[in-house]
């Protein structure tokens, strides 16, 4: 009997140990976004190549994250646990390393860069990351806070999001149409919007995720999908 106190202290020890590594990784994912659109707009390739060094440090903590669930699972009976905890904390830190991931992609895209960007591509990069970075920021304060309500706020930016990657896709495929010597950057930007939007894709999973473990039940219904007239005005 003497144990027990021990053994649930040194539980909530982990736990809030494991807490703390998510909040981490989704720092350093944070940072990774925002220097990789900072290269990218500015083309600053010793930027570029600092995200790409990084990744490393994120990718270890998805490993990290990863022990440490299953010496929770492992070392504690399970009526002791609460799984929802773990299973957030596993399926968070994958979503997480794909976002280093494509932030990564980004960065390396940007070394392949031969051209300084036109204003209105950088503008408009800067608009859908932005939003992007907000909500990846967003969710992780809602992980901390363990909040519903700005859980499915992120979640119901999704629909944002794409209305933003869809302004860029144009901007972009206008800026491959004005001169053939555009084509080989144009391509890479295409894929650099692409990856922003998956970062967003990736951020909404995480939404639903933390949701999951505030409510022990899953966000109904399908994801909000953007249509660009909410942005734009247009009719």
């Amino acid at each position: 009997m003497s144990e027990a106190p021990h053994t649930v202290k040194s539980y909530e020890e982990e736990l809030k140990n494991l807490n703390a590594n998510i909040i981490k990784m989704g720092s350093a994912c944070e940072d990774s976004l925002g220097k990789a659109i900072q290269a990218i707009t500015t083309r600053d390739n010793n930027i570029a190549e600092a995200v790409i060094q990084e990744d490393e440090k994120i990718d270890k903590y998805e490993t990290l994250i990863e022990q440490q669930v299953v010496n929770l699972i492992a070392l504690r009976q399970p009526m002791a646990i609460d799984l929802r905890e773990t299973v957030t904390a596993l399926k968070m830190s994958s979503d997480l390393e794909r976002i280093g991931d494509l932030a990564k992609n980004i960065s390396k895209r940007t070394l392949l860069l031969n051209e300084n960007l036109p204003k209105n591509l950088v503008d408009s990069l800067n608009r859908v990351s932005t939003n992007v970075q907000k909500q990846l920021k967003s969710i992780l304060d809602a992980y901390l806070e363990r909040s519903a309500p700005m859980a499915v706020n992120v979640w119901e930016s999704d629909e944002q999001i794409d209305d933003l990657t869809n302004l860029c896709m144009k901007e972009v495929i206008k800026y491959l149409k004005e001169n053939e010597k555009n084509l080989e950057d144009g391509t890479h930007l295409l894929f650099v919007t692409k990856n922003i939007e998956r970062i967003g894709d990736h951020t909404t999973n995480v939404a639903e995720q933390v949701y999951y473990l505030v409510k022990g039940e899953y966000l109904e219904g399908d994801r909000p999908k953007g249509t660009e007239p909410i942005v734009t005005g247009e009719k």
